[in-house]
């Protein structure tokens, strides 16, 4: 298998990056033309260059979400939560299962905003149903479910590197500028494979104090990981303002609220599947477009404009919850006590 050989001690400069930028018009490379009359329609680098900041703009805009700001991609998610405690084999919880709709549009500098709503149900292990109520295993009680639905989750894809997410000013790690440079190599069959990832930890909007159930601590402990896997043809098609992949994304983050597990030892791990559905709503499963539905017509179709704050499913139940009653000598729950060693042979 041929491999990419690549490292970000072989980045751009920033002054050959600026370099590059007066050299490429903002349009870029008009890749794509009209039918008739040979003029640009949507232009984007199709020529694969993983040290060039804006082919990987072109490209990753171009797998996230849909150049054409006409389109709506729908990108459709599933996989399994565990939960991860000391003393103990790593336990699935729930089956998890949703979907985002996307849509982008270009700015004056020829980077893209991508603008996005995403929902995720929870599912019973046993029958696949949409959970209402989950029976917490290790508090012994039923807890109230709140799916994951972030309305919105935008940024800016350019050239340069992203700043991490900021969570409604929580998160307030900067970086300086470098070149947007990604993790690529090349898989077999033509296919390329993606490693993207982030790795955070920044204060709670959930503080112990005013939400002792819910909060895990007073810091965020947060890693999210995705492989993409694409055609190398079709990230090199001038036709394609969209790459059909597939990919699967890795999270790690504390207990959720609405487990109600206060600082208990611990975290949950999802490990899921991904894949772009070109149909969109009619490509999804009818009960989750129902459950979405029932929350609001608007989680079926992408934003039509760009508004804020951008958060994470912890800010938003911050934000939409109340904070449950602490029942008397409640403490969070704790694993099991380390196995007795073996005795020792005679």
């Amino acid at each position: 298998m041929d491999e990419i050989k690549f490292s970000r001690r072989d980045s751009l400069g920033l002054a050959a990056l600026a370099g590059a930028a007066a050299a490429i018009p903002t349009v870029a490379e008009a890749a794509t033309r009209a039918a008739a009359g040979g003029k640009p329609k949507i232009p984007f680098i199709t020529k694969i260059d993983v040290k060039d900041p804006y082919w990987t703009r072109d490209t990753y805009a171009r797998i996230d979400a849909d150049l054409d700001p006409t389109k709506e991609k729908c990108g459709w998610i599933k996989g399994k939560a565990y939960g991860v405690r000391d003393n103990e084999k790593v336990r699935p919880l729930f089956n998890v299962e949703g979907f985002s709709f996307v849509r982008t549009k270009r700015l004056e500098d020829g980077s893209v905003r991508r603008m996005l709503r995403e929902v995720v149900f929870y599912r019973d292990l046993e029958t696949g149903k949409i959970l209402t109520e989950w029976f917490n295993p290790y508090t012994n009680e039923t807890v109230k479910v709140v799916p994951i639905a972030n309305d919105p989750f935008n940024f800016t894809i350019s050239a340069f590197q992203p700043e991490p997410p900021s969570y409604g000013g929580l998160q307030k790690v900067k970086h300086d500028p470098k070149p947007f440079l990604q993790d690529w190599e090349f898989g077999p069959d033509g296919t390329m494979i993606l490693h993207t990832g982030i790795d955070m930890i920044y204060p709670s909007a959930l503080q112990p104090d005013k939400w002792p159930r819910e909060s895990a601590g007073p810091m965020n402990r947060v890693s999210e990981h995705f492989i993409y896997v694409v055609k190398k043809a079709d990230v090199e098609n001038p036709h394609l303002t969209h790459i059909p992949h597939v990919g699967s994304w890795s999270r790690i983050t504390p207990w959720l609220p609405w487990m109600l597990m206060g600082q208990a030892p611990g975290n949950i791990s999802y490990f899921t599947h991904f894949q772009t559905i070109p149909e969109g709503e009619k490509g999804l499963p009818a009960d989750l477009v129902a459950a979405a539905r029932a929350m609001d017509e608007k989680w079926l179709h992408a934003p039509t404009e760009d508004y804020g704050p951008s958060l994470s499913s912890l800010e938003n139940y911050a934000r939409q919850q109340k904070p449950a009653p602490v029942p008397p000598g409640w403490s969070p729950p704790q694993p099991p006590a380390p196995a007795a060693p073996f005795p020792p042979r005679p």
